[in-house]
């Protein structure tokens, strides 16, 4: 099959090779079983999301555990609108708290407070744990360092290089 792609302008529709759709499809079907698998283990042992984990990761790292609120959604390719319902939420634990941008009026910065590090660090071990049963202990060191090369291509690719592309962590 030679058929147009959508927009007509990149030419004939490369499909896929029967060896490419088995990779896609194992790389499709790995990804939703990580994802679901670690997301399980932290709604299990440290009752949050991955999102709420990987939201604390980013400002426990952060200077003084603080960051504007739109480069948390850029760092975590989430809405804002996402964001703010998750920091809302992790405000209500008492985990995170949100105080005005001194350089940027509109702007929000986001904070992880004493309680929301605490929870952070009995949450770290385990997620660990989950991530090094499910992906590191599976792999040789030489499979580890090809996936690390692997996912660095594809993410310097994939990261926009024009800075009004319409993502949706701009929004």
């Amino acid at each position: 099959m030679n058929t147009a792609s959508p927009g007509g302008d990149e030419g004939p529709t490369r499909w896929l090779t029967a060896d490419e759709q088995h990779v896609w499809r194992a790389y499709i079907h790995a990804t939703m079983l990580l994802d679901d698998h670690l997301d399980r283990q932290l709604q299990r042992d440290a009752g949050m999301p991955h999102i709420y984990y990987a939201l604390l990761v980013q400002l426990a790292g952060a200077p003084h555990r603080r960051r504007r609120m739109t480069e948390l959604a850029i760092a975590l390719k989430i809405t804002r609108s996402r964001l703010s319902h998750a920091v809302a939420r992790l405000e209500k634990n008492g985990w995170v708290r949100r105080e005005d941008c001194p350089s940027d009026k509109r702007g929000q910065n986001a904070i992880l407070t004493e309680d929301g590090m605490q929870v952070l660090e009995r949450a770290a071990p385990g997620h660990v744990h989950a991530v090094r049963q499910a992906m590191f202990d599976r792999l040789t060191p030489q499979q580890v360092e090809q996936l690390g090369e692997i996912m660095r291509v594809l993410a310097e690719g994939l990261q926009p290089q024009d800075s009004g592309a319409d993502l949706p962590w701009l929004r």
